[in-house]
């Protein structure tokens, strides 16, 4: 009997039904015209077996969702608990915070940020654009954010709550490379910086009332 006939009786998805199958227990034979059983394999059992995967597999795919959404979860609810430890970490060029008392010290750490800007059309001297002046700053301005995002991303990672003693490297860079011709190619400016500091656990100290 052709396997479509009986997904035709009992409306099934053909192809879902041969593909499930191949994979059963029960005897089936592929030829010209598709998939067939033996003419005495009792249908009415093969598709009750069939509705049974079916049932099985849906609750296996409800499952498997239920799981993937519990570590979306997961992973949310870490990351904002990160994003909120990021924000409230302090940070500073000194060695201490008023009202908080350091009590690990976890090590060096660094960040970096980088940003590349093409020369200026007119040179250096005497006809340079008013804007280069600005767009450097704002690239500075926008590495050092970076590099201390990086740095409190450093410290969140060894379990501090705090940085202290930062400071920042700042590095230029004037690349040129030989053409083809034996000229020289002069490419884009790189402006780095590097924020350092200590991270650290900090609590803040109790208050106490004079009598």
């Amino acid at each position: 009997m052709k396997t479509r006939d009986i997904a035709k009786k009992y409306q099934l998805d053909p192809g879902v039904f041969d593909q499930w199958l191949k994979q059963s227990d029960f005897q089936c034979r592929s030829g010209i015209t598709g998939l067939s059983v033996d003419d005495d394999v009792n249908t009415d059992e093969v598709v009750a077996r069939y509705h049974e995967h079916l049932i099985q597999e849906k609750a296996r795919i409800a499952q498997e969702q239920e799981r993937l959404a519990s570590q979306r979860a997961t992973a949310e609810q870490a990351e904002l608990a990160k994003q909120q430890a990021l924000a409230s970490m302090l940070i500073t060029s000194g060695f201490n915070f008023d009202g908080h008392t350091v009590t690990k010290y976890s090590g060096y750490i660094s960040g970096d940020g980088a940003v590349s800007m093409d020369r200026p059309t007119h040179g250096w001297l005497g006809g340079v654009n008013k804007d280069v002046g600005a767009d450097l700053l704002s690239g500075l301005s926008h590495i050092r954010q970076t590099a201390l995002k990086e740095l409190k991303e450093a410290a969140y990672a060894l379990g501090c709550n705090a940085v202290i003693g930062v400071d920042f490297d700042y590095l230029t860079l004037d690349p040129e490379t030989a053409t083809s011709s034996g000229g020289t190619l002069y490419l884009p400016f790189l402006f780095a910086v590097t924020a350092n500091g200590n991270a650290v656990v900090i609590e803040k100290n109790e208050q106490t009332s004079l009598a």
